[in-house]
């Protein structure tokens, strides 16, 4: 594990969390832009909606982040319905959030292991207001319980349907060895998000 990681999975510097959240903001947007351009072109111009790129601290910006996200998936679930736009997005989102992993990862030096996967998923996770703890299971499998999501509050079940890819993705972003998948979320009722991480068989 190198120092850099394992000293920022102890404490992240507020200024290094809105950079990171802004990161996340601007990519994870772009993407749903690009849909609605695809998609309901005739909405992009009602999509004036200020992201986490705005003003104001931590909470305040994720919220803005939140609404952004509603508005566009709410305009592409409007032009195409709720399992196009869910499909569409997810797509979308997965290779986005993979790449963000990819970043995190040569930013903190992470290696493969799932120690270093977990520690760098906490330093993104805390610039988003998520909290996790990790559970090893049999067979190599690993249960992800979020406990605490400063999004959920804010996002409409279907937009974190759709940016939980993006997490997906990081996951497989920071460690070519492993794939996550939710199995619930806290949007559509359950107290905690519960996601299954395995091992990549080759």
């Amino acid at each position: 594990m190198s120092l850099k990681l394992r000293l920022a999975s102890i404490w992240t510097p507020q200024g290094a969390r809105l950079s990171m959240l802004a990161r996340v903001e601007r990519a994870t947007t772009a993407a749903l832009d690009a849909l609605v351009a695809k998609h309901a072109p005739g909405k992009v111009a009602g999509l004036k909606v200020a992201g986490a790129g705005s003003g104001g601290g931590l909470e305040q910006r994720r919220a803005a982040m939140a609404s952004a996200h509603n508005a566009r998936v709410k305009a592409l679930v409007e032009s195409i319905g709720r399992d196009g736009a869910i499909r569409a997005g997810r797509e979308a989102l997965f290779p986005v959030g993979k790449l963000l992993g990819e970043e995190a990862r040569r930013e903190l030096s992470a290696g493969d292991g799932p120690d270093d996967m977990e520690r760098a998923a906490r330093v993104l996770y805390r610039a988003l207001g998520i909290d996790f703890t990790l559970e090893r299971v049999p067979g190599g499998t690993m249960l992800m319980r979020v406990h605490r999501c400063a999004l959920a509050a804010h996002y409409s079940p279907e937009a974190c349907e759709i940016l939980s890819a993006a997490d997906e993705g990081v996951v497989a972003g920071l460690s070519p060895d492993y794939a996550m998948a939710f199995e619930r979320r806290m949007t559509a009722g359950p107290k905690e998000c519960l996601a299954r991480i395995g091992e990549v068989r080759r």
